[in-house]
């Protein structure tokens, strides 16, 4: 499991968000964007933060380091702000703690030349069924020169279904996604060229490891899937099942100079 660290003090709200995630200290000293799981979107969203973030490391791609924020409700006694209480006593127990990044700035169109990682981005998203990385909320920062991946809640839509019971995977396998508002479309025709080597680093037991990193507070019990373990299993095949597909894998031309330059 990603590691547990209490939080000491909620610092202030980041309202960029809808679910409204927070600053927060922790015991460790560390400081920590807090996404917590008494927001709208519920823990399903945690869980994919986890998971596509583990997918990320794997396959070469920066992405901010996440614990398990253990947040007693007690804190919200000292907060002014109304909707921040109250967000705060819906989380109590463990949220996700996604490691701050002083300094770091949006991403603004430019990006470092030949090393492949806007081909390993656009490919992460098309695996995972992102529809969260377009202009309007790239969801890159640039921290000390490199190009990071962040918010990954929007991936893995298929768990949303869930609540009626764990589906069959080749449907999500087979499920097509489009690029044709991603923020990196212009390296789409280098996807392909990607692919393989890509496909070479993970399998069945890369995903287990990856879910065995997701608390099982996080893995609520749905119809054909009761324990967190049988959960872990259901998340394992529906990502093998994709990963043995290729009707997922977005294809199509680079668009022309005049496009990008609009974008």
């Amino acid at each position: 499991m990603i590691p547990t660290v209490a939080v000491t003090r909620y610092v202030t709200p980041l309202r960029e968000g809808g679910s409204l995630p927070g600053i927060v200290e922790g015991d460790d000293l560390g400081t920590y964007v807090c996404k917590f799981r008494g927001a709208g979107q519920g823990v399903r969203v945690l869980v994919a933060e986890v998971v596509v973030g583990g997918l990320a490391r794997r396959i070469g791609l920066r992405t901010p380091e996440l614990v398990a924020l253990d947040l007693d409700p007690e804190i919200a006694r000292y907060e002014a702000d109304e909707e921040v209480q109250d967000l705060l006593n819906a989380s109590p127990g463990l949220n996700l703690g996604v490691d701050f990044l002083p300094g770091a700035f949006g991403f603004d169109g430019d990006l470092p030349t030949g090393d492949g990682v806007a081909e390993r981005v656009l490919w992460l998203d098309a695996f995972c069924a992102n529809v969260d990385r377009s202009w309007r909320n790239p969801n890159l920062l640039f921290w000390h020169g490199e190009l990071w991946v962040i918010d990954h809640g929007a991936c893995l839509y298929f768990h949303h279904a869930w609540s009626g019971g764990v589906t069959d995977p080749a449907r999500f396998a087979a499920q097509p996604w489009s690029a044709d508002d991603h923020v990196l479309r212009s390296s789409l025709g280098g996807l392909p060229a990607v692919d393989e080597a890509i496909r070479s680093a993970l399998d069945e037991q890369v995903f287990t490891e990856v879910l065995a990193e997701v608390p099982d507070a996080w893995l609520e019990p749905v119809p054909g899937a009761e324990t967190p373990e049988q959960l872990r299993s259901a998340y394992v095949a529906f990502l093998t099942a994709r990963l043995e597909s290729r009707q997922w894998l977005a294809s199509g031309p680079v668009p022309g100079a005049k496009e990008v330059a609009a974008r």
